[in-house]
């Protein structure tokens, strides 16, 4: 698989390939909402593992666990820990988060989860199966990775999405009906009277309903401009 490399702002490095690259979506979720330093964290559909490593670039130290199907795109995120040093807290698994979630050991552990999941649920899908199950919910569905999620967080724990707009009154529901509570919510736009073509949103496991619609996310010359 020919691959790529790419430095984070810290010099973190990033592998992609074929099928397992990551765009402006997996940066601004990392951003969105971080774990804390030490605090055990998921990313979860992590591909090349892009969330866990801008977190890693960022400061968190605590153990992260990397959970992803593709092999080849987690062998990129296993290549990209071992040549980042100090990265040695981030575990790349490849696993079928449907399964990994079922695992007693890990249930309830997680403080902090991720994830940057398929956007469509139809239509038509590329020949690549690579590109095609991480685009689609072909293996992988929103009420799969909320299921997960709520399986995996610690009471109150939080839940981080990045989707698109049009699914927006679908996603808040599934989170809702897997007791997963709506609590930030940003629209990410090109320019402020533009349409947004992305949200990004954070929920908390088990707790009371209280939504905060945060200030648009504005990208300008590829930077994200949070709050303005």
């Amino acid at each position: 698989m020919a691959q790529g490399m790419e430095r984070l702002d810290n010099g973190t490095k990033v592998f992609t390939g074929p099928g397992a690259a990551f765009g402006t979506d997996a940066l601004l979720l990392a951003r969105f909402a971080m774990p804390r330093r030490k605090e055990t964290a998921l990313d979860l559909c992590s591909g090349c593992g892009i969330v866990a490593l801008a977190w890693h670039d960022a400061g968190h130290r605590g153990p992260c666990t990397a959970v992803e199907l593709d092999a080849d795109a987690s062998a990129l995120c296993r290549r990209a820990v071992q040549e980042t040093p100090g990265a040695e807290h981030i575990t790349a698994l490849c696993t079928d988060l449907r399964t990994f979630c079922k695992s007693g050991p890990e249930q309830g552990k997680y403080d902090f989860a991720a994830c940057n999941p398929p956007y469509f649920t139809a239509g038509e899908q590329a020949a690549d199966r690579a590109r095609a199950t991480a685009r689609h919910e072909t293996d992988c569905t929103l009420d799969d990775v909320c299921k997960c999620a709520f399986r995996l967080l610690k009471d109150g724990g939080r839940l981080s999405l990045c989707h698109r707009p049009e699914r927006l009154a679908e996603v808040l529901a599934v989170l809702r009906a897997n007791r997963l509570e709506p609590k930030r919510l940003a629209f990410v736009k090109n320019r402020p009277d533009a349409a947004p073509w992305l949200f990004l949103v954070e929920a908390q496991k088990n707790r009371k309903t209280g939504l905060r619609v945060e200030p648009d996310v504005l990208i300008s010359a590829g930077a994200a401009l949070y709050g303005r």
